[in-house]
């Protein structure tokens, strides 16, 4: 099979629109307070510095390695991974792999479409004024009223979902490369602007020390295994999604160069929206830094309603927040698309509905998690709080796991030589003849992919089932 006769979906316009399509997926909700919050609960600067190794050593070589497979196969992540293992002539078992990721992707986009429609109804709260001058009391019933109400979030739920049906059903070039050309540079812009608002307004220095103080006594070895597993998760590893984002990306672009400029793009919106979001939590008084969730739907609406231009700020951060969380929904989505395509021949709009249709009803348990359904529990968890478990916890760390053993032990070494042609500037960038730098390479990353990438995933997944195991 060729790769022409493989690829039927097509290819991204340019090596940028793949890095735009990729950062999209991997900056999401947890971006603008998971990682800020975890940061400042865990050494400052020291957990920072920690973060970018194991980002480094354990996040940049997985992902590499799920764009090879992607590439490789020029197919939804089901269909590469069944011509990768197929080519590699191994057990027909690790073809799970790509299951395991559209799986994983659908289950995410189930209760991340609910939890992104909050942030559509907060731009409707700001614009309309209902936030001007709240305090803590106010905003926390505004949202307690929010998620009460199954009515109101299952609108919200399917606003969402429907603007992930016009982007991905477009397809690759025209939905997929089209939006993330426009909304990756908007949400740059906005950060931008929002930055600017917050040195001007906010309590940048308190912020800033908040983020970077190198406070090593905080710095436990829980604290290093929660910065692996965020290093490992905020690059959208083992879901599908990069997966099939890389069987679009064109042949001759340097994987290792995209994967790591994708890599500090990521990190980089990460630490900025920490900046904007301390800055102005510091210049409000009553707001606790380390609220979590509800650092952005209840204290945040109270600084954004007592400060200067609070309202118009308060719109560009909702915006923000939705823009973060629709570039990662259609990465969720198009791996489950791409293959219902290739499986049944149905348009790709057909295809984007039945799935959305399906995720819509799977995410009813999620909204009822919250109203309806909050005293129904399995196992001590929610329908939210148990998808949430599993996917995070179980199948994320399992596909990630199975990845970079595949391609360190399993993969035709004929195939993988062939995508590592492409990997040059990871690791080395040297004037030697191509068998040296293939040499240097194969020493370096496939070492970390068999032995490195696999402790430490297998670390962050025993830590995740024992924390819970515990509560």
């Amino acid at each position: 099979m060729s790769i022409d006769s493989r690829g039927i979906h097509g290819i991204w316009l340019s090596r940028w629109t793949f890095i735009m399509a990729a950062t999209g997926s991997a900056v999401g909700l947890g971006n603008l307070w998971k990682f800020p919050y975890v940061v400042g609960n865990n050494g400052g600067g020291a957990f920072v510095l920690i973060y970018f190794l194991c980002m480094l050593l354990v996040g940049v070589p997985v992902m590499m390695a799920e764009v090879v497979l992607g590439r490789e196969g020029r197919n939804s992540p089901i269909n590469s991974m069944s011509y990768v293992v197929k080519n590699s002539e191994c057990c027909q078992a690790w073809q799970l792999i790509g299951w395991i990721g559209v799986l994983a992707g659908l289950l995410i986009l189930s209760f991340y479409a609910v939890i992104a429609g909050w942030g559509l109804h907060y731009i409707l709260e700001v614009f309309s004024g209902s936030t001007v001058g709240v305090d803590g009391e106010s905003a926390a019933l505004l949202f307690g009223d929010l998620t009460s109400d199954p009515a109101k979030l299952i609108v919200w739920q399917t606003i969402f979902l429907g603007m992930c049906l016009t982007v991905v059903s477009g397809g690759v070039k025209k939905g997929l490369g089209a939006a993330v050309e426009i909304l990756m540079p908007l949400l740059f812009i906005m950060l931008i602007v929002m930055l600017i608002y917050a040195i001007l307004e906010g309590n940048f220095i308190a912020a800033c020390r908040f983020l970077f103080e190198f406070d090593i006594a905080s710095l436990s070895w829980r604290a290093i295994l929660e910065a692996m597993g965020l290093a490992f998760f905020t690059l959208s590893i083992g879901m599908g999604a990069i997966m099939a984002y890389g069987a679009y990306m064109p042949a001759g672009v340097s994987i290792g160069r995209t994967v790591l400029i994708i890599s500090v793009f990521d990190s980089l919106v990460a630490i900025v929206a920490g900046l904007i979001i301390f800055s102005i939590v510091f210049s409000t008084s009553g707001i606790e830094p380390t609220a979590g969730p509800g650092l952005m739907f209840i204290s945040l609406p109270v600084a954004f309603g007592s400060m200067p231009a609070g309202q118009v700020i308060g719109i560009i951060f909702f915006v923000l927040v939705v823009i973060a969380a629709w570039s990662s929904a259609i990465s969720l989505l198009e791996p489950a698309t791409a293959w219902l395509v290739e499986a049944t021949g149905f348009t790709r709009f057909m295809a984007s509905f039945l799935l959305i249709g399906f995720v819509w009803f799977l995410g009813l348990g999620s909204v009822f998690s919250f109203n309806l359904g909050r005293d129904f529990t399995l196992a001590g968890f929610t329908i939210f709080d148990g998808l949430d478990f599993m996917t995070s916890n179980i199948l994320l760390p399992i596909g990630g796991l199975a990845i970079s053993l595949f391609v360190g032990f399993v993969m035709n070494k004929d195939a993988l030589l062939k995508q590592m042609v492409d990997l040059e500037g990871y690791l080395l960038t040297l004037k030697t003849p191509s068998s040296c730098k293939t040499l240097s390479l194969r020493v370096g990353w496939d070492w970390v992919l068999r032995y490195v990438a696999p402790t430490a995933i297998a670390a962050i997944f025993i830590m995740g089932i024992y924390d819970n195991m515990s509560y």
